[in-house]
């Protein structure tokens, strides 16, 4: 062999090296643009899981969150999905059923101790795991129980619903609040049935049957449900609530003394820690069918448009160590998927400020109903329940809900359940 042939083919070989043994890319989408805190906490995940192994490196597009879903779903129709996707909990199913995410194969033996709201499984299948999740509670302040003489309800003995009505007539009475109970009536979307359909599964009723996720007959509009109705409605009716709120009310009421207790998530109690040194986190009252919460935060899956799923689940897989989910938690609050990131944690540490979420998620928490007919039947609860606070006959609101998601069901021939 000549001397040029010899370089020749040394010249081919490290180049044909070099390209077998360049990353792979993989892209991801996240729903975080315009947090500055999420967008750095993200990427030191991506930066030390590219500089960890030489076969995959995975590049960031973020997403306002109010326009991520669209985006997913422009992208899917599209035909430009990325490899990893960002998906609310509840959302998932939806988006499987649709075809744009498959299973997520990863070591399930690494998140047998995560939050159940962690988890997106659906028709069997963990389709998305979550890093963190939410918890809400209701908050107020110890020497506001003690001067109305209230018992202090605990994970083990919540308030009946005898209880908390007590609890609230006697902070009406008593005129040191504006309203007895501040709802957060000023959020919108995914508020409602978050916080709100945790109150009708604890009367009995739900959004849809869970048992076969076919009908909201029964569930929505029958006898458990209509109680939940009219309950509902009394609160803004006897004036221990306000149908409309100002936004400003929502942030700040409670820390400004306008509502007595106040029902609201763990992102927001530094806040209320700060206006006050005796702030308690009380756990939901059991209205007959045990006390709920709603579970379910953002989640990470992979696209079913990947040509790499291995790539994917390995970067999701590498995100799930302790220190990212601590350090997703100490930096935008939120709850760690697991007791020994908790540990790490400054508030979710046992003894921390805010650990009573942590065991609230872990004990109340219910997801929302896992169907792909999730995505529409969030917005029929949410204007029933709104209407419902504004006065409509909740019989009749009742009905015409359940009719209509039972028609979205029928209409996409049953969501494949």
């Amino acid at each position: 062999m000549t001397k040029l042939t010899l370089a020749a083919a040394l010249l081919a070989a490290t180049t044909w090296g070099g390209t077998a043994l360049a990353q792979q890319t993989l892209t991801m989408w996240y729903h975080g643009a315009g947090n500055d805190v999420e967008q750095k906490l993200i990427g030191e995940v991506i930066a030390d899981f590219n500089a960890s192994q030489t076969d995959w490196k995975v590049e960031l597009q973020s997403f306002p969150q109010a326009a991520y879903n669209d985006s997913v779903v422009a992208g899917a129709l599209a035909g430009n999905l990325p490899d990893i996707l960002d998906v609310d909990g509840p959302n998932m199913p939806n988006w499987a059923w649709a075809g744009y995410m498959q299973p997520l194969k990863i070591d399930e033996t690494k998140i047998a101790e995560f939050l159940p709201g962690t988890k997106g499984i659906w028709n069997g299948e963990l389709y998305s795991i979550g890093l963190w999740d939410a918890a809400v509670a209701m908050v107020t302040r110890q020497s506001t129980l003690d001067a109305l003489g209230l018992r202090t309800p605990t994970l083990d003995q919540p308030w009946t619903k005898d209880e908390f009505m007590d609890a609230l007539a006697k902070a009406k009475a008593s005129g040191t609040c504006e309203y007895a109970l501040d709802l957060g009536m000023a959020w919108t979307g995914e508020w409602y049935p978050y916080a709100f359909s945790p109150f009708l599964q604890s009367f009995g009723g739900d959004i849809v049957d869970r048992s076969t996720y076919k009908t909201a007959e029964g569930a929505l509009n029958g006898d458990a449900a209509m109680a939940f109705g009219e309950w509902w409605q009394s609160l803004f009716t006897d004036g221990y609530a306000q149908a409309t709120q100002d936004p400003a009310d929502r942030d700040g009421g409670f820390n400004a003394g306008k509502y007595c207790f106040s029902w609201n998530g763990n992102w927001a109690a530094l806040g209320s820690l700060a206006a006050f040194d005796d702030v308690v986190f009380l756990p939901a009252p059991d209205f007959g069918n045990g006390p709920k919460i709603g579970a379910a935060s953002w989640q990470f899956g992979v696209s079913a448009k990947s040509q790499h799923p291995e790539g994917a689940a390995a970067f999701i897989e590498f995100a799930l160590q302790d220190k990212y989910l601590a350090a997703f938690s100490n930096g935008i609050g939120l709850i760690p998927a697991t007791p020994s990131a908790a540990a790490l944690t400054e508030n979710y540490a046992p003894g921390g400020k805010l650990a009573v979420f942590f065991d609230l998620s872990s004990k109340q928490g219910l997801v929302r109903p896992v169907t792909p007919g999730y995505v529409v039947q969030a917005k029929v609860f949410e204007k029933a329940v709104a209407d419902i606070a504004n006065g409509a006959d909740v019989a009749a609101t009742l009905d015409a809900a359940t009719d209509e998601i039972n028609a979205d069901i029928e209409k996409n021939n049953g969501y494949g359940h």
